[in-house]
């Protein structure tokens, strides 16, 4: 069986965390956040990726974006899919929300360092879909689209150069590689 019961289950739980517990959308847009997660997956399937790495692509953002009062910890997501996919959720999770825009991206950044290969491919489809989006926004709509994030055209531009250039730098095998080159250079066009 290609679609487990597994990916309906984190399909179901991803909607919960991130549509039924707070109706989250995409940033400045009103699109239901959810697509991105699914997004991350269906790339990760489609490069081949087995179903731990697909899994944890649809729940990769539900740690640092569960509400509070019903906060989705490591340990939930290890008793529900597995030791794998909670370490690769956590890996790619970014929970430094008192930090500046700048700290937060520059922490994540130094992390990034410290990930497996399988993180790298990850993160590699989270990159690849934010940045798919963010290109595809600023055809129609321009510059004010960078008026969505803390950092600002440049910075945020330059801070996805420097994580695809991370996720390139270590790990030449890496099943999105040409992906990332191609998104790299669209960034730099729009730069």
């Amino acid at each position: 069986m290609i679609f487990t019961e597994r990916l309906q289950y984190a399909i179901n739980f991803s909607i919960r965390v991130h549509e039924g517990e707070q109706k989250q959308k995409r940033r400045g847009k009103d699109v239901p956040y959810i697509t991105h997660p699914l997004a991350v997956g269906l790339i990760l399937a489609h490069a081949g990726a087995h179903e731990d790495i697909v899994v944890a692509g649809i729940l990769h953002d539900t740690i640092e974006d569960s509400v509070p009062e019903k906060k989705v910890t490591k340990a939930m997501i290890e008793e529900v899919f597995g030791i794998t996919v909670a370490n690769l959720v956590e890996s790619v999770t970014e929970d430094y929300e008192e930090l500046s825009w700048e700290k937060k991206k520059s922490d994540a950044l130094l992390h990034m360092k410290t990930f497996s290969h399988e993180s790298r491919f990850l993160k590699s489809a989270d990159v690849i879909a934010n940045t798919s989006e963010i290109i595809a926004d600023h055809e129609q709509l321009g510059d004010e689209i960078f008026g969505r994030f803390g950092g600002g055209k440049t910075r945020v531009i330059e801070h996805y150069l420097h994580v695809i250039h991370e996720l390139q730098s270590t790990w030449n095998e890496n099943p999105l590689a040409h992906d990332l080159l191609e998104i790299e250079k669209k960034l730099q066009g729009i730069a």
